[in-house]
């Protein structure tokens, strides 16, 4: 999921009652919610090298315990710099508890990462294989709304009993708070069942009279019940779209059938390259296409069908090239735009 909703939920977790146990614990979970995304910086080294990175250590459960313990750290520090100040002086950092809490808060990451079709491989590094749940599109706004309204509203409620002299007691937003978080797990089993119901569909039918051997279902970035659906048989891939809601899959005049192509010696040389293994090892659905420049030069692009949306112009944002010259040798390997070379000696 992007940064904003990794936050909120940290912090409806801290105001949920966490921070009724010890102090600081709100900001230690709102930090800790978003901290695994610091694998970002490994795109300081390139694109592709951060695409390797991405979502692996810092996203795992053993990862996890050194991020946390990191969080922690700068929270400690933050502390003492503001003089170790807290809010309620009965109720005192308990630092053992505020690592517990910030791994807590690292496991709703790798939750959230989950549900989405990128994936996460949360046993990192004895088990290196991608999971992912394919319920909710990277920008979720109806998680989005019931995080916010679960921080905002306790807000404008006490304002306005302030306004009309109503005192309440005990720390406000407790209620709000875990009525969003519930409200995600709500909403994550009817994601759930729409897309069980999308997948059913596509499982009913045949595509071009060929049963699938493999099939997924993709959420949509604007609508919840229409579904982007990718199906796999022995000699191509069919894409389609499901609406859920009936369910029923596009007729078959208007799938788009993709034939595998036939591997040669230029697609097996990019794909024993280090870009080639990584992109790969990730995706579910992958192609390539290649392409021969007016000198004799190869370029071999990658990219993973379930990010094939229909309608996208250009190419997949998360797709891959590999140049290679007359003797298959690698001139260049980048992630996404060719602007995201990573460096090659021969």
């Amino acid at each position: 999921m992007e940064p904003v909703t990794h936050f909120l939920t940290g912090a409806c977790l801290g105001r949920a009652g966490f921070n009724r146990k010890t102090a600081l614990a709100t900001a230690t979970m709102t930090l800790a919610a978003d901290a695994p995304d610091i694998d970002v910086f490994g795109r300081m080294k390139g694109p592709v090298f951060g695409f390797a990175h991405h979502r692996g250590f810092t996203h795992s459960f053993l990862g996890l315990i050194l991020v946390s313990a990191a969080t922690v750290g700068v929270i400690y520090l933050a502390w003492v710099l503001r003089g170790r100040k807290v809010k309620d002086p009965n109720l005192p950092p308990r630092w053992g508890l505020l690592f517990l809490l910030a791994y807590l808060a690292g496991l709703s990451h790798i939750l959230l990462d989950f549900t989405n079709n990128y994936g996460v491989r949360p046993f990192w590094p004895f088990y290196e294989r991608w999971f992912s749940w394919d319920i909710v599109f990277i920008v979720e706004p109806v998680m989005l709304i019931l995080l916010i309204a679960g921080l905002l509203l306790p807000g404008l409620f006490s304002l306005i009993n302030r306004e009309i002299g109503v005192r309440r007691q005990g720390a406000p937003g407790r209620l709000a708070a875990t009525l969003a978080l519930l409200g995600m797990v709500m909403m994550w089993g009817v994601r759930d069942y729409q897309h069980r119901r999308a997948l059913s569909a596509m499982e009913a039918r045949t595509y071009q009279g060929v049963d699938a051997i493999r099939l997924s279902a993709y959420p949509n970035y604007w609508n919840p019940f229409r579904w982007h659906g990718v199906a796999e048989t022995q000699n191509f891939f069919a894409q389609t779209v499901v609406d859920s809601t009936i369910p029923d899959v596009d007729p078959q005049d208007a799938m788009r059938i993709r034939y595998k192509p036939e591997e040669t010696p230029v697609t097996l040389a990019a794909k024993k390259t280090y870009l080639g293994q990584v992109y790969l090892d990730w995706a579910k659905y992958p192609i390539t296409e290649t392409e021969q420049r007016d000198d004799g030069s190869y370029i071999v692009h990658f990219r993973d069908l379930r990010y094939d949306y229909p309608g996208r112009a250009g190419r997949s944002p998360l797709g891959a090239s590999v140049e290679l010259d007359l003797n298959l040798h690698v001139l260049r390997e980048y992630f996404g735009v060719p602007g995201g070379v990573a460096p090659h000696n021969n």
